[in-house]
Order: structure tokens, then C-alpha cells, then sequence
């Protein structure tokens, strides 16, 4: 808090005044929804009840952030002093001003249920994550936190250096001739995303950039398990329809942690200086490949879009079937219409349309089309050719001139409320539950 001669600024008073206020209006809402049976036992007129104290306390909530984000974030960080990662953040936020976010404990609550039974605690974080965002002094600072290794990164990095492989489960790393490749083998689910390969994957590209013998980056599916797959590589399935069905797949944890973490780290890379002075620059960047073998689907074709080059065998597809599913392709939205054209990403996003690696507007989203046997030698050319100082520095240029870091701040911020709401979107239910119910893999 800031203080002049010992006490509270006027600022600083009206924020609290504020946040007290916020908070016993929250502990009513509360105490409402308390005397509710739980979600699936509840009466259509209880769940209207239900959704009316929800909406009200959440127009409070805005309504306070509106006039106080900025504060709200000083203090969490001690005037941008401390750097909090987004799950940091959040619980800080519930630990110090209450009501406005939703607990540890509640979220933990929320997690052990399916989808369809929760609450919907997750909005009053996107709310909150939005509002944030929306702050250039704030949002800023949140997303060079975000850019910052991992404590669990840095623990592994003297085993990388020294043995140049590392295990992380869903995800083998591995160091060869200066490349490092990142290997995604969730194999049973056809390499769909969940909760853990976020981890995993944000650790091995935090490892793949401290590394100073790693030049370029390859990521490439594992060869699959999954019988309709068995013995094929597969890049990826999108995130994990299952587990979102079965309430595993958490808001802050994998869907605003991927854009924020790992994504955000393949087109920025990782910061390596706090100082804003730091010469010749504050972030350490590496070209990346993409291998993609049999899909892309949803979260896979989103990830093409931040590769340097983009290697896809001739029987492979793209998709995003976001209006299929219900839900926002992370940042898609924001960076396929460079790439393809506004109609034709209208098409892939609005209407589900499929691209396979074989049609003409395929070389849009992929740079090589090569049999699948000779995905190992187009994997090393491409490797060869970008492993280049000059490389480096105009692919920093290039992704500086294409996605200019408040445009991607001004998407995430949006993003953030509109994706919290679209997980419990009733429709979304539904799908995730007929996926389940059909034992799709994803």
C-alpha cells in the first residue's frame, strides 16, 4: 500500500473502501447460493436464482475492477515490484481482496466436478484477467512475467546441459546436432492437450531457449497408441474434449497459461533481463519447426500459426472446429487472418472447413509438403537453413511488425472473459459430453 507519513493515500482509501464493499455484498451472494442444494440437484426456478445472484455479484465485480484495476494489480506486485505468474496472481487476489476471485479451495472444488456441475467460478477469473489485461501499464507487465523461465525449467536445465534429453512424461526433449526437439507423446489421446502437457510443454521450450547449444527448435507428435491411430505420428488433436468433460482442464492453467506461457514464448521468447535498459536485448528468441503428421487439429493448427516453418506430410489436414466445439481457437482468431485471408480463415474458423495438406490453399499455412517418408530429411533441411544468426534476428523483426505486443495484449484481454464464458456455454456442455459418451479420443 502506499502510504505518505505513515498513512494511506487518498487512492489507497478508496480502493479499500471499495474492495470492503465489493466484499460484503460477495458474502451475500454467497450465502445465497449456500442455501441452494448443489447444481444438479437444483429446480429449474433455484438455478434461476442461482444465475441471477452469480450476474449480480459479477456486475460488481466489473464494475470495481473498472475503477480499480490498475490499483488492484500495484498492490498485488508492490508497485510492479514483484513478479506474480497468472495462478500466483489469482491467488493473491483472492487472499487479498475477497470476493473478487475465487479461492484456491473453490477452484480446487470446481476441478473435482464435471464440467456441467460446477458454478462457473472460472468467469469471475477471466473477468478479473480481463480487466487486467485491458491495462497497458498492468497488462504489460503481466506478459513479460509470463516470458520469464519457470522455477521448474530452471530446475532442469543443469540435467539438459549435461545429458541433453530430458523425460517430462508427456513429452520427450532431446538436444541433437544443435536443434533441440520437443517430441509430444500423449499417445492413448492422440496427443490432445491437457492440464500436464501445458506444463510440459512450456518447460521444454524454456529449456530448448536457455540452452546455448540449442539453435533451432523442432516439435513433432510421437508415433500414436490409440488403435485408429496405432503406429502413426500424430501432431496434435486439440485439447482434451474428455478431460474438459470430466472438469480437468482448468481456465488459468492451460487455456490462458498456453497463450500467456508457451505460445507467447515461441513468438517472443523468454525474458532473460528485467531491466528495461538491458542491452542488446531483454529476451532470448530461437527459430521454430513444425512437423505435422496426419492433424492439426483445433490447439494443433493454432500452433502452426506461430512456427517459422511449417513442414506438413501430403496426407495431413488442418482444422479448427471452434463453432464445432463451441469454444475460442486460443489466438487463432487473431492470427490466421494474416496468414490465410479473412475469408478463407471465416471459412476454417466460422464454418469448420478443413484444409488438407494437398490443396492449393494449404501452401497458405504450411511452407513444405513432403511424403510422409521423407518427413525425417525435409525436418533436417529446414533445420540446416534456419540454424543462422540472421535468421534469428529478422524473425524477431518479422513477429515484432506482424503481432505488435499491445495488439496481442488488447486480443488476450478480450479473450480472457469471452473464453471463460464459452466453458460453460450450455451447448459446450453438451458436446463435451456427447464426445465423452461416444468414447472419442478427444
Amino acid at each position: 500500500m502506499t502510504v505518505i507519513d505513515g498513512a494511506p493515500t487518498g487512492s489507497d482509501q478508496v480502493l479499500d473502501r471499495d474492495a470492503a464493499t465489493l466484499a460484503a455484498h460477495v458474502r451475500d451472494c454467497e450465502a445465497t447460493l449456500a442455501a441452494l442444494p448443489p447444481k444438479p440437484a437444483r429446480s429449474p426456478a433455484e438455478q434461476a436464482v442461482a444465475d441471477g445472484v452469480q450476474h449480480t455479484a459479477r456486475r460488481l465485480r466489473a464494475r470495481f475492477l473498472h475503477d480499480h484495476a490498475d490499483g488492484v494489480y500495484h498492490r498485488l506486485t508492490g508497485g510492479l515490484s514483484d513478479r506474480l505468474r497468472i495462478r500466483e496472481l489469482a491467488a493473491a487476489a483472492a487472499t487479498e481482496f475477497p470476493g473478487l476471485v475465487p479461492t484456491e479451495e473453490q477452484i480446487a472444488e470446481e476441478l473435482s466436478r464435471p464440467q456441467g456441475e460446477k458454478e462457473g467460478r472460472e468467469i469471475d477469473q477471466g473477468l478479473f484477467f480481463r480487466a487486467l489485461l485491458r491495462r497497458p501499464a498492468a497488462g504489460t507487465h503481466l506478459l513479460d512475467t509470463m516470458l520469464l523461465p519457470t522455477p521448474r525449467s530452471l530446475s532442469l536445465l543443469p540435467e539438459f546441459r549435461a545429458t541433453g534429453q530430458v523425460d517430462l512424461g508427456s513429452l520427450r526433449l532431446e538436444r541433437r546436432s544443435g536443434a533441440a526437439y520437443l517430441t509430444v507423446c500423449n499417445t492413448s489421446a492422440l496427443n490432445a492437450e491437457d492440464n500436464g502437457l501445458i506444463d510440459a510443454m512450456e518447460t521444454a521450450v524454456d529449456l530448448a531457449l536457455l540452452d546455448d547449444e540449442v539453435g533451432v527448435g523442432v516439435l513433432r507428435g510421437a508415433e500414436m497408441t490409440h488403435p485408429r491411430y496405432a503406429g502413426r505420428r500424430v501432431f496434435s488433436a486439440g485439447i482434451n474434449l474428455k478431460k474438459l468433460h470430466a472438469g480437468q482442464i482448468s481456465f488459468v492453467d492451460f487455456l490462458l497459461r498456453r497463450e500467456l506461457g508457451y505460445i507467447a514464448k515461441l513468438v517472443r521468447g523468454l525474458l532473460i533481463d528485467d531491466d528495461p535498459g538491458a542491452w542488446p536485448r531483454r529476451t532470448r528468441d530461437k527459430p521454430w519447426i513444425a512437423a505435422v503428421e496426419s492433424f492439426a487439429i483445433g490447439g494443433g493448427a493454432q500452433l502452426v500459426l506461430v512456427f517459422d516453418h511449417v513442414i506438413a506430410a501430403a496426407d495431413a489436414y488442418f482444422s479448427l472446429p471452434a463453432a464445432q466445439e463451441g469454444i475460442v481457437p486460443g489466438a487463432a482468431n487473431f492470427r490466421l487472418t494474416r496468414s490465410v485471408g479473412p475469408r478463407l480463415a471465416r471459412q476454417v474458423i466460422l464454418s469448420g472447413r478443413t484444409i488438407w495438406a494437398s490443396e492449393p490453399d494449404a501452401r497458405l499455412l504450411c511452407d513444405d509438403v513432403v511424403d510422409p517418408r521423407e518427413m525425417d530429411t525435409a525436418v533436417e533441411q529446414a533445420r540446416q537453413r534456419l540454424d543462422n544468426p540472421a535468421v534469428g534476428v529478422n524473425r524477431r523483426m518479422l513477429n515484432l511488425a506482424e503481432e505488435p505486443s499491445n495488439a496481442f495484449r488488447e486480443y488476450l484481454a478480450e479473450f480472457a472473459a469471452e473464453q471463460a464464458l464459452r466453458l460453460y456455454g450450455e451447448d459446450v456442455v453438451d458436446k463435451v459430453r456427447r464426445s465423452w459418451a461416444r468414447e472419442e479420443p478427444v
